[in-house]
């Protein structure tokens, strides 16, 4: 695969940065493969990305993260305003309709997206989207989320981390068991235990609570062209993104589809947490195909 073209686009309140790997228009006739992630950046799908090198792929930087940059005066990671970004791009791309994977935040994104642009998106697989309420137990949830981000005010980026890794990996629902637990040590995790001093973490902060508490219109999704796909990894079972994609699923009136891996299981060694790039890549592959 060739090196990205790395293009800008100015929208209202943003220049946004993104990636373009193959022709546009793509030579074989294919949609545009687009791929995108929140709080993760276009650099997050780069191994990704190398097993579809017959395809054009397109990723970007959502507002604010990574080199896009912002100038509407928010701090805040909000999906329908991050959609409006996206659906810019797919304009600017001038190809018609995508195929489109987005990861965690940005299936949230992409929910989003497909409500308010429903031609924008031939098939969506939305990877583990982190819905606090699809889950039956939404409120201890939040009180969980809540819990971290208090941990990274309180403490810094170290021990918010920690944290956010025992939530995130914590098997079942948040009961009371979890809420008694005390702090974890960072150290046990590797995390540094010094703190910097810096709260713009937007894993850790609150600035993207918007995405999680976001409420997907599950009768427009339903009613859209697109043909949705919610994925969830085997090793996600039982934890937290895990429960969200089993029972964003399950509103929708589908099974999750399963992908091999955890969370990040498309990943190689973009950020130390490799997944199983080789057999994400084939099994998402085997889903697009499936629409053919």
């Amino acid at each position: 695969m060739n090196d990205p073209e790395h293009r800008t686009l100015d929208v209202p309140g943003a220049t946004v940065a993104y990636d373009i790997r193959g022709p546009l228009p793509p030579a074989d006739s294919r949609p545009p493969l687009m791929m995108i992630g929140q709080p993760m950046d276009a650099s997050g799908f780069s191994t990704l990305a190398t097993y579809f090198d017959d395809r054009t792929v397109v990723t970007y930087d959502p507002r604010g993260l990574g080199r896009s940059t912002r100038s509407d005066d928010r701090t805040d990671n909000d999906p329908e305003l991050q959609a409006k970004d996206v659906h810019a791009v797919i304009a600017a791309l001038d190809a018609g309709p995508v195929e489109m994977f987005a990861s965690s935040g940005g299936a949230v994104t992409a929910f989003a997206l497909v409500t308010a642009h429903p031609d924008d998106v031939t098939t969506l697989v939305a990877h583990e989207p982190p819905l606090i309420d699809m889950l039956p137990d939404a409120e201890q949830a939040r009180a969980a989320q809540r819990g971290f981000q208090a941990v990274y005010d309180q403490k810094g980026w170290g021990a918010g981390m920690a944290a956010f890794i025992a939530m995130s990996s914590w098997q079942g629902e948040f009961t009371d068991e979890y809420a008694d637990q005390p702090a974890p040590d960072p150290a046990q995790f590797g995390m540094p235990t010094d703190d910097d001093g810096s709260r713009d973490d937007p894993l850790l902060s609150a600035v993207s609570n918007p995405i999680t508490d976001y409420r997907p219109d599950v009768d427009a999704l339903n009613a859209a062209p697109t043909r949705v796909v919610v994925a969830v990894g085997t090793e996600s079972k039982g934890v937290f993104t895990g429960r969200t994609a089993v029972a964003t699923a399950e509103a929708l009136g589908q099974r999750a589809t399963v992908f091999p891996s955890h969370h990040g299981g498309f990943m190689g060694g973009e950020f130390g947490y490799a997944g199983d790039p080789p057999a994400f890549a084939a099994r998402f592959r085997e889903v697009l195909e499936a629409a053919d």
